[in-house]
């Protein structure tokens, strides 16, 4: 017996802000988009507590809550969400095909991609375990929350360098933990925190167990990766700025990707490679990371599809 195919206008793969930005605007352009979700549903934003940088929610929102907010609007409009994860693609078609769980086959006309990215964590138990409740992967997001208070943030790249020197901006102190003797970040990032006397830096150091109170982060347990001196930092808050992993394993050898593994979107657009392929959000993103960045390049994948779209069937007249 023949598997049925399933055929659709608009596929979203991957929900978060940048997918459901860009059902949103699908929908209403009557491109009938057909979302899912992947493994967690809502992305990044699902694992946090508190977002007070999102424009339109004066009084901040819980991040699961605003992600139900922007799931009930791409619904509103028609957009059918389903719970499922895509296993395969073939892009080298005029129609693309995706299979679903090992099984469903479905073939789009358009692909939006927004499976985003995943922090790195160190592997420690209580890192999770405090994860929202004093630990964070984004200092831009969380850091107002510790305003005047003393911090920590693990990291020797450029990224933890210029997070540390943001939270210097907010915190009382930062304690920067670098696992070995010198730093990877460049020259002037290194001279700007070297420059900032709130941030104090402990070379050949690692994290190795976040202390807590059961609610919130209380001190981080270090120790010094050549003496073996071992001691607890008093801290509140725990950032981790190892780097991010994109979600693009399956499109790998199809899709154009950086060193990093991001994928690469033309100049001012999110148009991949592969026409009628489109991607939003963390997965092409590795500079801001921002929920509001990821929804306004998925309203550019949106409107970019919708005008693919509207050039195809001008052709085929």
């Amino acid at each position: 017996m023949s598997q049925e195919i399933e055929h659709v206008k608009c596929l979203i793969i991957g929900s978060g802000p940048a997918g459901y930005t860009a059902a949103i605007y699908a929908a209403r352009a009557d491109l009938k988009p057909v979302m899912y979700t992947g493994i967690v549903p809502g992305g990044q934003l699902t694992q946090t507590t508190d977002v007070e940088n999102f424009p339109g929610y004066p009084d901040g929102i819980l991040g699961p809550q605003m992600m139900e907010d922007f799931k009930k609007q791409a619904e509103r409009f028609g957009t059918q969400v389903r719970f499922g994860y895509i296993t395969s693609v073939d892009f080298s078609g005029d129609v693309h095909r995706i299979v679903v769980d090992g099984e469903k086959t479905i073939t789009a006309e358009t692909v939006v991609i927004a499976t985003g990215a995943t922090a790195k964590w160190l592997g420690l138990d209580s890192e999770q375990k405090y994860n929202g409740f004093g630990v964070s992967a984004c200092a831009v997001c969380d850091g107002f929350f510790f305003r005047g208070q003393d911090v920590a943030i693990v990291g020797a790249g450029d990224t933890a360098a210029e997070e540390a020197s943001y939270l210097a901006k907010l915190a009382n102190k930062v304690h920067m933990l670098v696992r070995r003797d010198e730093f990877r970040a460049s020259k002037a990032m290194q001279h700007r925190v070297l420059s900032t006397p709130n941030i104090e830096i402990h070379y050949n150091t690692e994290a190795r167990e976040i202390l807590g109170d059961g609610q919130n982060v209380t001190a981080v347990a270090v120790s010094n990766n050549q003496t073996g001196e071992e001691k607890q930092l008093p801290i509140t808050g725990f950032f981790v700025a190892i780097g991010h992993k994109p979600n693009t394993e399956l499109f790998e050898g199809i899709l154009d990707m950086d060193a990093n593994g991001y994928l690469i979107t033309k100049p001012d657009s999110t148009q991949t490679n592969i026409a009628g392929v489109f991607a939003c959000g963390d997965v092409q993103d590795h500079v801001y990371r921002q929920a509001v960045t990821a929804a306004g390049t998925g309203c550019m994948a949106a409107l970019e599809a919708e005008r693919y779209l509207a050039a195809k069937a001008h052709v085929m007249i």
